[in-house]
């Protein structure tokens, strides 16, 4: 009788369930009679996952590269998901945020701690002749890091810091995404001349970049805390997770991809000689948080932090 009394619940809140969406219980029971069992190759897709890495070079190492950065796709996949929920969240508590900011903090400590993968796990040697196929492509180009920036913060804190008090809420998004930062590893801001790799890559995403910051211009991270109640605001916990989300992302995370960077192109030859980045960036001007003071969060800083900001690691 209880096992029935359950199945009728069931019944009547599926049946609930479709007719809020015009749907014919009847109908969505019988195609359940038809289909296959799940299995976790198919749930997964564990087959198109693993045939999405394809060398382009006979050197074995190379697969290690594909595939770490294919990973770290992954992970910023997941970022952008735990942000999404809490710039669209309607009645955000400090509980809620703080949460999300510690998932995402977590996926930042998995990329920081992989780079190990990276330095020990890939032969010097063989980077050395397979970037040379990979050229121009460059990490520089990953679309999706560069939207968890776009969602984590003002666009004014993502601005090349020669250019910060030219920009205002008014200057159109165009002539801002013009001034990134990370413009500075691909253009010459003497002659304004871009590179082959900057201009690739604002052909691919240039738009999708100005609707996506016009979307999180008010739901971006920072706006939503500075939108809550001042005795949300000063939650410590709240405040500890973003500040260690701030300094996890700008400063930890951006400090192990400097090292491994420089362990492959400045210090990976016998000489010691000193090489550019497969795509030819100044990667050393718009990478190191010293250079480009990349902080979320400003207003949780002190000044005497602000001022430190990358000088000590």
């Amino acid at each position: 009788m209880a096992n029935q009394s359950k199945r009728e619940q069931l019944i009547n809140q599926l049946e609930n369930k479709f007719n809020d969406i015009g749907q014919d219980l009847d109908t969505h029971l019988e195609g359940i009679l038809y289909s296959e069992p799940m299995t976790y190759w198919d749930y997964i897709q564990t087959d198109a996952l693993l045939n999405l890495q394809t060398k382009r070079t006979t050197l074995p190492d190379e697969m290690v590269f594909i595939m770490y950065h294919q990973v770290n796709e992954l992970l910023f996949k997941m970022i952008l998901w735990e942000i999404e929920q809490v710039a669209h969240h309607k009645e955000l508590t400090a509980t809620f945020f703080t949460s999300r900011l510690m998932r995402i903090s977590r996926y930042f400590d998995m990329l920081t701690s992989s780079f190990a993968i990276m330095q020990d796990g890939m032969e010097v040697e063989q980077y050395l002749k397979f970037r040379n196929t990979l050229t121009p492509a460059s990490g520089f180009q990953s679309a999706q890091y560069r939207k968890i920036e776009f969602a984590s913060t003002d666009l004014i804190n993502l601005i090349d810091a020669r250019f910060r008090e030219t920009i205002d809420r008014d200057t159109p998004y165009e002539h801002a995404l013009d001034h990134l930062y990370w413009q500075a590893a691909g253009k010459d801001f003497k002659t304004g001349k871009k590179s082959y790799l900057l201009e690739a890559f604002e052909g691919k995403y240039k738009n999708e970049f100005i609707a996506f910051t016009q979307e999180y211009n008010t739901i971006n991270l920072y706006a939503k805390f500075k939108e809550l109640p001042i005795e949300v605001q000063e939650d410590e916990t709240l405040i500890k997770a973003m500040r260690h989300y701030d300094y996890t992302v700008n400063i930890t995370w951006v400090m192990a991809h400097y090292k491994a960077a420089n362990h492959y192109i400045s210090g990976g030859t016998a000489k010691g000689e000193k090489i550019e980045a497969t795509g030819g960036s100044d990667w050393k001007k718009y990478m190191h948080p010293k250079y480009q003071r990349r902080i979320f969060f400003p207003t949780l800083w002190s000044e005497q932090e602000l001022k430190d900001w990358g000088t000590n690691v």
